[in-house]
């Protein structure tokens, strides 16, 4: 398995550094290992193979080394595995010393709230994705939440805009989000024949 840094962690890491806060960026990358450790230990305890693990600024993405053999079940639990992840790394920070607990605790929530916010890719997104998989196998389904979880993405970036400058961290991060989501809406059509084989494999 390929673990690899995404590019647009780059400008974080820029504004870190400039900003002078390298110690704080080490604890967000020390958090979006972890959670995304939780990801992969899910993957393995499914017996599903992974082939790479890209870290992104939210998290991360996995590319799976047969997704067309992986159960919705599995999807699920492979997306829960992150935040549940992270909340055992909010417990564990109270056993630090105080300095780094706060911050620490600050971070993992910002990431758990984050990524529980129900738009692909955020592990929310792919948690309902699952759960559509599971509940309501309809390729419609699945196009209308790709343009619901556009115009959502849109939303939270103008108004991450709104708030600049003491948003900048929030608003890069949710032009981030708002790229991936229009990436994953350009490709929709690819994507749902692709979820129409699965679930017709299934059924």
């Amino acid at each position: 398995m390929k673990v690899k840094l995404h590019l647009l962690c780059i400008p974080l890491i820029l504004l870190m550094i400039f900003s002078g806060q390298i110690a704080y960026y080490a604890i967000i990358l020390t958090s979006l290992l972890w959670h995304e450790a939780g990801h992969i230990l899910a993957a393995v305890l499914c017996g599903v193979k992974i082939k790479s693990c890209v870290i992104a600024p939210y998290g991360g993405e996995i590319e799976f080394e047969n997704p067309a053999a992986v159960q919705a079940s599995s999807l699920l639990w492979i997306a829960l595995g992150g935040p549940i992840a992270t909340i055992l790394g909010i417990g564990l920070a109270f056993s630090m010393p105080d300095l780094i607990a706060i911050r620490l605790v600050n971070v993992q929530l910002v990431l758990l709230v984050i990524n529980l916010i129900p738009i692909i890719p955020l592990d929310g997104g792919r948690i309902l994705l699952a759960c559509l998989f599971l509940f309501y196998p309809s390729v419609r389904v699945f196009e209308y939440y790709y343009s619901l979880s556009l115009i959502f993405a849109s939303i939270l970036f103008i108004v991450t805009l709104g708030n600049l400058p003491q948003s900048i961290f929030l608003a890069v991060l949710c032009l981030f989000i708002w790229l991936q989501v229009l990436k994953e809406w350009n490709y929709r059509k690819y994507r749902l024949a692709f979820e129409k084989y699965v679930m017709n494999r299934l059924t």
